[in-house]
């Protein structure tokens, strides 16, 4: 040990307070401690997605953008409203997360993060979310306000654990970010915006519904009724093919009507056609290969669409 003579203090003595810049580094490790564990609650990847979508809403109606307050203010409304709304939904299910191999290692399920604490965090998140979109436009904000609305109360809190059709509703508030977008770039909501809101809709079905097959027997754990466990699994890869063809159709229509040029719409059509094969393949030639393959292409195929549309 060093200690100074005189009147210094000595550097072992343990009353000493520690200077400012370490206990700064420690406040920003605890910072990014915490951060790191309630990040995950977000699903940054889903709330990523569908951030994406309400941003290309935007940029349909508003090419080029030219007030990025307005840009910023946006990604900054949807991402606290997608999020905190996915927050309330691992809140909610968190008995069910922790019966589920694939989900049961969540910061909510294995007791890493307090449920009152993440209920606060969802709970302010989407307020911040919602109010910020409401004092942007009043339009702007009813249609994230039904989006969050739609995916709480009646996806996750009435329909999940009672039917499988509650997917429909997790759908319409999948295509809210996209409506809402457009509809604050526009100053109103058009056929375009609904159109877009619908191919969100019918893509959901093709992104979930391989999901449901691929955990088929965790789903069943956990009872929740999902497609494949009620009306069999080639109803449901039928289901699939259906909807990608309806997603496909109205996101065709949607970039004809903005104006998007033939070369992007033809590349656009060219993904379409592989989303298809798969939905047809899936049904034809049934594997956990094409059904996983399906699942992944169906999140590209949307981001894809979504940058075409914004480009």
């Amino acid at each position: 040990m060093i200690r100074q003579s005189g009147n210094q203090e000595s550097l072992s003595d343990p009353a000493t307070p520690l200077p400012d810049c370490i206990n700064g580094a420690s406040s920003v490790e605890a910072f990014l401690a915490r951060l790191r564990l309630y990040w995950p609650l977000t699903k940054s990847l889903q709330t990523g997605l569908l951030l994406s979508t309400g941003l290309a809403g935007y940029m349909s109606a508003r090419c080029p953008v030219m007030h990025w307050y307005d840009f910023i203010g946006l990604g900054i409304s949807l991402f606290m409203a997608i999020a905190g709304s996915t927050i309330l939904n691992m809140w909610y299910d968190r008995d069910i997360d922790s019966v589920m191999n694939r989900t049961h290692h969540r910061p909510l399920a294995d007791g890493r993060v307090p449920p009152d604490e993440a209920l606060r965090f969802g709970l302010i998140l989407s307020a911040l979310g919602v109010g910020l979109a409401a004092a942007m436009s009043p339009m702007y904000g009813l249609i994230v306000f039904a989006g969050l609305f739609f995916d709480v109360v009646v996806y996750t809190l009435w329909l999940k654990r009672r039917t499988c059709w509650s997917i429909v509703w997790g759908g319409v508030s999948g295509g809210m970010p996209i409506l809402a977008g457009r509809a604050f770039g526009l100053g109103h909501v058009d056929g375009i915006g609904i159109l877009l809101s619908l191919a969100v809709l019918f893509w959901i079905p093709t992104h979930i519904l391989t999901f449901w097959m691929r955990y088929f027997d965790e789903y069943q754990a956990a009872r929740i009724p999902t497609f494949p466990s009620t009306y069999g699994f080639v109803a449901t890869r039928v289901t699939i093919a259906i909807s990608s063809i309806i997603a496909a159709l109205s996101i065709g229509s949607a970039g004809v009507l903005i104006g998007v040029e033939w070369g992007f719409v033809r590349l656009l059509a060219v993904l379409s056609a592989g989303l298809l094969l798969l939905a047809i393949a899936s049904i034809f030639r049934p594997s956990e290969r094409v059904n996983f393959g399906l699942f992944k292409y169906a999140s590209l195929y949307m981001l894809s669409a979504m940058v075409l549309l914004s480009i």
